[in-house]
């Protein structure tokens, strides 16, 4: 098979920069609604580098089906073969490119929150055990979301997601470590005044290891910490349905006030566990390609000039122990377009309307991402 330049690139990079596929390793692909030949380039890239491929499909209306009528039997028994597989895995790949993202929204939500609940310890084992690297794959649906031609968005696409993510190297590694050595995070804009503690607990680099397209520098709340409102400002898709303007109330860590265009939903979901009403991740976006938000949480999270604090588990490490089936991320851009907004670490404006201001973290603002 003939395949496609730009694929073979992309799947260069995902075997290489993003998982370091090393001889013998053993790596899940797992491929919804992708092109075979994509799935045909990750294969061979997997091979050239001495590792064994398995694959996996799946086709987003026929994973509808199964949820529709999920029983606790079925799912308990699919988490079992899911993570003894998993638990085989050196490294993971996903691919997700359905043209309907929407195409779960008439799931109950009874039967959503049992498939997650049973499948969390597959997504666990993922995430805290393997090379992991998640990412889109370019549809005309997405080329919708965003409001671009398809062949525009393809090459937006590919231009993204083989973005030379050394280059955001230094200036990420200067703002882990400022957030590391940080106590008190206050964060400010139009209907948004949070403040909480990140004291003691790291902070992580994501620069093309976990997720393509990447951007971020992420951290996470002291778990009573947060206190304030925080308004949202991209919209987002969870679990099939769609939302618009959420903003969230925090007493003590806790959301006690949650509402948006779907609020009855996003109760239902945040009742999912008593973790899904806590945060788990606090996070600062920074990828110069990525502008506007498109329903697409791989893409939007890394918005330039946006941070996102999230609903729900904790990762393990920069994590504060929260446990929940919901990880959500919810994301609001800060540059001036969307209304601006600060970021202060101690006291000290380290972010205002999307530019980072100390010289040390000039680095991750697009003038010099895109100078390269």
């Amino acid at each position: 098979m003939i395949i496609d330049p730009r694929f073979s690139q992309l799947a260069d990079g995902l075997t290489g920069f993003s998982t370091s596929l090393a001889k013998g390793e053993r790596v899940l692909i797992d491929a919804f609604d992708v092109p075979d030949a994509m799935v045909i380039a990750l294969v061979r890239a997997a091979r050239a580098r001495g590792a064994q491929p398995f694959v996996q499909i799946h086709r987003a209306r026929v994973t509808r089906e199964l949820s529709l009528g999920a029983e606790a039997g079925q799912y308990e028994l699919i988490a079992e073969v899911e993570l003894a597989r998993m638990r085989k895995m050196s490294a993971y790949i996903a691919l997700r490119g359905s043209d309907n993202i929407f195409e779960a929204a008439d799931v109950p939500s009874e039967r959503v929150q049992l498939v997650s609940r049973l499948m969390k310890p597959v997504i666990d084992q993922r995430v805290n055990k393997t090379k992991w690297v998640v990412l889109r794959w370019p549809t005309s649906a997405m080329a919708q979301q965003a409001g671009m031609s398809t062949e525009a968005f393809e090459d937006f696409y590919f231009r993204v997601c083989t973005l030379d993510y050394a280059r955001m190297k230094p200036g990420m590694r200067a703002l882990a470590e400022l957030m590391a050595s940080t106590d008190q995070v206050r964060v400010t804009g139009p209907g948004t005044d949070l403040r909480f503690s990140i004291k003691g607990i790291g902070a992580k680099e994501c620069g093309g290891q976990y997720n393509i397209p990447d951007g971020e520098v992420f951290s996470c709340p002291v778990k009573d910490s947060v206190e304030g409102v925080v308004q949202y400002n991209a919209p987002t898709v969870y679990l099939g349905s769609s939302f618009d303007n959420i903003r969230l109330v925090f007493k003590k860590g806790k959301i006690v006030e949650a509402t948006s265009s779907n609020t009855t939903k996003l109760n239902q979901i945040l009742d999912s566990d008593p973790g899904a009403r806590y945060i788990g991740e606090f996070a600062i976006g920074f990828n110069p390609h990525i502008l506007e938000p498109m329903r697409d949480i791989l893409f939007d999270e890394k918005i330039a000039g946006s941070f996102h604090f999230t609903p729900g588990q904790a990762y393990e490490d920069c994590g504060n122990g929260n446990k929940s089936q919901v990880h959500w991320d919810m994301v609001c851009i800060q540059r001036p377009e969307y209304g601006g907004g600060e970021i202060h670490f101690d006291g000290k404006l380290v972010r205002k309307d999307g530019l980072f201001v100390p010289k040390s973290l000039h680095k991750l603002n697009p003038a010099y991402l895109l100078a390269g």
